[in-house]
């Protein structure tokens, strides 16, 4: 049984940038290496680990982790809609396997994903449904976060169970490293009446947006955002892209010591990189099932501070 692991960062801004970040080409290079490295491996099954931008999971009711029996992708600004090839039996199985394992993640029959699962799933396999994919989320946006540690066990055990399906699986995280969207999504209490109420109802709310006035915003926005930035107005600083706070992460990750990162401080990383960095539980998720099936440490094919599109990127693979 093989398995291979990507994670790799997303932005909206990657679509609609006012200037071109200055390792752009080798950004595009490192996404294109694992696109071939996919095609090679040719894996049968996907597990997928992202997160959500208030555009399928709402405050509502936000479970720490989320398994998707079934999926469609929404049409946010960045993202590509459309319905997942979610094996129902599998996803199922992993499910109830995980629950055999101490681990409690919930599970939806309709899930709804933004960004943080499409751009990367489009991106490295050339269509959202080109794999049977199992997308799993994890809480990334709001507090109370899990600790990394639960997402690292969580990772092992998806391990654990991939392994025993004996299929050729491709682990995908998405999302990091370090920024800070609050401009687009802001933390709980500091929006507008209308936003907030979206954000807690996803349009249920008679206060709250409806869906194509959320989506209509995120888009004004960013092309606003874009511009910003190309103007100067907005600056690195402003959006906690921290490269020595990302290369402490990325050095760690290296190492395949993923339980140094149990006792990490999160408020503390949040102040230095952003919300954003918060994304890299997926990167531990994926990286801990990679590492539980006999794969390799993690390796580091990118990494550059993209002010442009408003992210750390970064593309970290293993076989």
């Amino acid at each position: 049984m093989k398995t291979r692991l990507i994670c790799a960062s997303h932005s909206p801004l990657m679509y609609c940038y006012k200037k071109e970040p200055a390792q752009w080409r080798e950004l595009q290079s490192a996404f294109k290496e694992q696109v071939e490295a996919i095609k090679t491996f040719d894996p049968e099954l996907v597990i997928a680990f992202g997160s959500d931008h208030f555009n399928g999971f709402f405050l509502r009711l936000m479970p720490a982790f989320c398994i998707g029996l079934q999926a469609e992708a929404v049409g946010d600004i960045g993202g590509f809609p459309g319905v997942l090839d979610v094996p129902r039996n599998f996803a199922e199985d992993l499910a109830i396997d995980l629950r055999r394992d101490n681990l409690d993640p919930a599970v939806s029959y309709q899930m709804k994903v933004d960004h943080a699962f499409s751009q990367t799933i489009h991106l490295m396999l050339g269509g959202i449904a080109q794999k049977p994919l199992i997308p799993i989320f994890i809480n990334c946006i709001n507090k109370p976060f899990v600790p990394f540690q639960r997402s690292r066990i969580l990772g092992e055990a998806v391990g654990r169970y991939a392994q025993r399906t004996g299929k050729r699986v491709l682990f995908l995280a998405s999302g990091g490293l370090s920024h800070h969207p609050t401009r687009y999504y802001p933390a709980w209490g500091e929006a507008e009446k209308a936003v907030a109420a979206w954000q807690l109802s996803g349009g249920d709310d008679p206060d709250s947006l409806t869906r194509e006035q959320w989506e209509q915003r995120l888009f004004d926005m960013h092309v606003e955002g874009a511009e910003m930035i190309a103007r100067g107005e907005r600056t690195a600083e402003q959006m906690c892209l921290n490269a020595e706070a990302d290369q402490r992460f990325l050095d760690v990750l290296q190492s395949g010591k993923f339980a140094e990162f149990d006792h990490w401080d999160q408020d503390q990383m949040v102040s230095e990189a952003g919300i954003g960095s918060m994304e890299l539980h997926t990167w531990i998720a994926a990286s801990a099932a990679h590492l539980a099936c006999g794969g390799r440490a993690p390796e580091v094919k990118h990494y550059s501070v993209a002010l442009e599109i408003g992210i750390a990127a970064g593309v970290v693979c293993a076989d």
